[in-house]
């Protein structure tokens, strides 16, 4: 991996410090602090849910959990808007997570405290250390409102802002990024692409050589989108009024910008996805294809 692709973030390795070990409450403690309408990363496992709220994840990027018996990390990167979750478990090894202070096409470089692999946090790979070319199993998450999560799970589990760190959780540290048209704080390749503004949302599905996305826009004028890729039939769902976290000083101010849902349409089951600023899918993955 050429090092002219890594820029330093500024904060130093573990300057952005993980959550390591958690602490939870309840959905009625959570909802003395949480706005209706502030976005709250949601896992589901069998029949438990939790929600990591981003008013929380902002501070810290990487939580290191086990949730329902399977060791999770739960990922958010502030400038590429990428919320995701992967298992922890690859070939024997249970692996936790730090932030080494980088980044690559303005996305968080995680690393892993047993062997110093350094990983994408866009895609989940390995990309430099011994580990190398290995991937993580991602796990179905999504972005939503906190109401639509209180409602749908009232015996969910909320991560708390009990974390041993003195942080302002439920303001913004990137107030005014989330602006459609500007480009990314750090370089990234790319940055030309311009099929779509850099930091429109989008719907991204991976799956082995084939990559699509669904621009928010085009999904919320349609409501869903039938998606082929890899071989899988599946269907995007708009999900509106969720706010944006890096928009307002005041998460519970920030504008409404939607989110989605994504479900295979044989099962019905959710399925991993992604839905990040434009610009970071142009840098990762220049072969997508775009559902319009």
């Amino acid at each position: 991996m050429p090092l002219i692709q890594f820029a330093s973030g500024g904060t130093g390795k573990d300057g952005i410090p993980t959550l390591d070990r958690p602490r939870f409450e309840s959905v009625e403690a959570a909802g003395r602090w949480l706005q209706p309408r502030m976005p709250v990363i949601e896992l589901e496992l069998g029949s438990e849910a939790r929600a990591y709220p981003l008013a929380i994840l902002v501070w810290h990027e990487i939580v290191n959990d086990v949730f329902a018996g399977t060791p999770v990390a739960v990922t958010f990167c502030p400038l590429c808007n990428t919320a995701l979750a992967f298992d922890r478990r690859l070939d024997g090894l249970l692996l936790d997570f730090g932030t080494t202070g980088n980044l690559r096409h303005s996305d968080l470089v995680m690393y892993d405290r047993q062997t110093e692999s350094w990983w994408q946090q866009f895609g989940g790979e390995a990309i430099v250390g011994e580990l190398a070319g290995s991937r993580l199993t991602p796990v179905p998450a999504r972005i939503v409102a906190w109401e639509d999560f209180a409602r749908d799970h009232p015996d969910g589990q909320v991560l708390s802002r009990d974390t041993g760190y003195p942080r302002t959780y439920g303001s913004n540290p990137y107030g005014g990024y989330d602006s459609v048209d500007s480009p990314p704080f750090f370089p990234a390749a790319n940055e030309g692409d311009d099929r779509l503004p850099p930091k429109e949302r989008v719907v991204f599905l991976e799956r082995g050589e084939d990559a699509v996305v669904v621009p928010f826009s085009v999904l919320e004028q349609r409501g869903t989108v039938e998606i082929a890729v890899g071989g899988e039939r599946l269907e995007a769902i708009w999900v509106q009024d969720v706010r944006s976290a890096l928009d307002s000083g005041d998460i519970s101010d920030g504008r409404l910008v939607g989110s989605a849902d994504v479900r295979s349409v044989e099962t019905g089951e959710r399925v991993a996805f992604d839905i990040p600023f434009w610009f970071a899918v142009a840098a990762f993955r220049p072969d997508v294809r775009i559902e319009r």
